[in-house]
């Protein structure tokens, strides 16, 4: 039975896998600092999310709070080809989530568990338009580093020249930033990108700024700490990460996989210490079958074991059908394994795995930081290209493959042997590691009892207590009349 006492925190989460991973961990993290927290996302994702994690509709107890599950509908049908399209689908959850929270919101006051505060990620910047025609606080946990979330500042506010139409091959200077080449930038701000609505749709987030009280940001403040101080003065930023890393693990499990994780730990444990590489591209990175033939046979010929997480695209999808070439795992016999969907911090933590070939999204390169693991980059688009600079040259611990799909290179598979090569067995091999584990040290800290993170969360936390008692004597106008609000 949840206390009415607890005060309640309502996450609205965009359906990808990338983005529902953090915010949960997040409330999985507020959850065990004594709150309720309902996470929610449409229903179309919290169907895969109850198939791939048991979820059911019962309160799961985290440390001294409770975490809850409730998914909005969308609106549209299954099948419905527009699904495809993510400016469209963007515009109708808009449309469907504004009208859906705040019914939410009404539901769990009338049950005596009145909504505290609202946070969101970047690409539901409505999240905290609903907060504020209730009445209600917000806040944004920022899912990319604090690189990234300078570029987009920098760029909203028109404070420094960025790539144009005119002139594209601008280099970009920000404040306690290395110089960022063009294609260095999110790439959904260079005027090339094919995804110009992604951009559009983080930047309204920017324009929203002035709603949330809070930014909270996946990083932690050892890892960009000039950049930290820098923003801080700017916006109310708070680093809370590395969030998987939590420094004690629920009893229960509560997971947002959208596909249940397939057995490859046993496959791993087979494999002698620092002999396999980790290659994942995440959720949404789809390679041409060019590419994806010459990654095959350049782990091939490098002779090092692998682990390959590949799921082809839906048939539904936009991308191209691709599959591994005929005959790849008869050649590698024991030596190459391929899973649809891996858990992959238990993989970044097996001491068998030597280096993590990535796409470098924001969540890998945290994982792969938060565990001392050396990376192969091979970005494509958006923060990928500016996390890879990152990995590379300011924290020391990759090897760089790719510089995003703007290059339109083919990466031939002798390209992709010296990489791997390099980041394993080659002479600058164990550089990358020591300085893989000075990062993996420096997380742990954050997150500990008392480290930078771990105090940034306790004070977003008191934040919100001491807002709720401000609301309790507050008109409500849940009703669009008045009523007393009951905690």
């Amino acid at each position: 039975m949840v206390s009415n006492s607890l005060v309640h925190v309502l996450l609205v989460s965009f359906p990808g896998q990338g983005h529902v991973n953090p915010l949960l961990r997040l409330g999985k993290r507020l959850a065990s600092k004594g709150m309720l927290v309902t996470f929610s996302a449409p229903e179309g994702f919290g169907k895969q999310m109850r198939k791939a994690n048991n979820i059911t509709d019962q309160p799961v107890p985290v440390g001294d709070g409770f975490i809850r599950f409730e998914f909005f509908e969308d609106g549209w049908e299954e099948d419905d080809p527009r699904r495809q399209y993510l400016d469209q689908f963007l515009s109708q959850l808009e449309l469907a989530g504004k009208q859906a929270i705040p019914q939410m919101i009404k539901k769990h006051s009338e049950q005596g568990h009145p909504v505290s505060c609202l946070i969101n990620n970047p690409f539901f910047p409505w999240v905290s338009d609903v907060a504020e025609s209730l009445g209600l606080p917000s806040a944004v946990l920022w899912i990319q580093s604090c690189a990234c979330f300078s570029a987009y500042y920098h760029y909203s506010r028109r404070l420094v020249p960025f790539p144009t139409e005119e002139n594209p091959e601008i280099d970009v200077q920000l404040p306690c930033m290395p110089l960022l080449k063009y294609d260095e930038v999110p790439s959904f701000l260079h005027p090339s990108t094919p995804y110009p609505f992604l951009g559009t749709a983080i930047l309204g987030q920017f324009k929203n700024l002035g709603k949330p009280f809070c930014i909270l940001m996946e990083t932690f403040q050892e890892l960009e700490h000039d950049l930290i101080e820098y923003m801080s003065k700017l916006c109310p930023i708070l680093p809370v990460g590395p969030l998987f890393k939590d420094p004690k693990p629920p009893t229960a499990t509560v997971r947002g996989d959208f596909l249940k994780a397939d057995d490859c730990i046993e496959w791993l444990n087979s494999k002698p210490p620092s002999s396999a590489v980790y290659v994942s591209f995440g959720s949404v990175v789809s390679l041409r079958q060019d590419q994806l033939n010459e990654i095959a046979y350049g782990l091939l010929n490098s002779g090092v074991s692998f682990l390959w997480v590949f799921r082809p695209p839906p048939k539904d999808s936009v991308f191209e059908p691709v599959e591994i070439p005929d005959g790849l795992l008869e050649k590698t016999g024991d030596k190459g394994k391929i899973v649809q969907w891996s858990p992959q911090e238990r993989v970044l933590a097996h001491p068998s795995v030597a280096c993590f070939v990535t796409h470098c999204g924001w969540n890998s390169t945290m994982e792969a930081l938060s565990s001392g693991m050396p990376v192969v980059a091979f970005p494509q688009w958006g923060d990928q290209v500016t996390d890879a600079k990152f990995l590379v040259d300011v924290f020391k611990v990759g090897v760089r493959m790719s510089r995003g799909d703007s290059d339109n290179k083919l990466i031939t598979r002798d390209e992709v042997e010296k990489c791997l090569l390099e980041a394993t067995v080659g002479p600058k091999a164990a550089a990358l590691k020591q300085n893989a584990l000075k990062w993996k040290a420096a997380a742990e800290a954050a997150v500990a009892e008392g480290g930078s993170s771990d105090r940034n969360i306790q004070v977003f936390v008191e934040e919100v207590r001491k807002k709720s008692v401000e609301n309790t004597s507050k008109p409500s106008i849940l009703n669009g009349h008045e009523e007393e609000r009951s905690v």
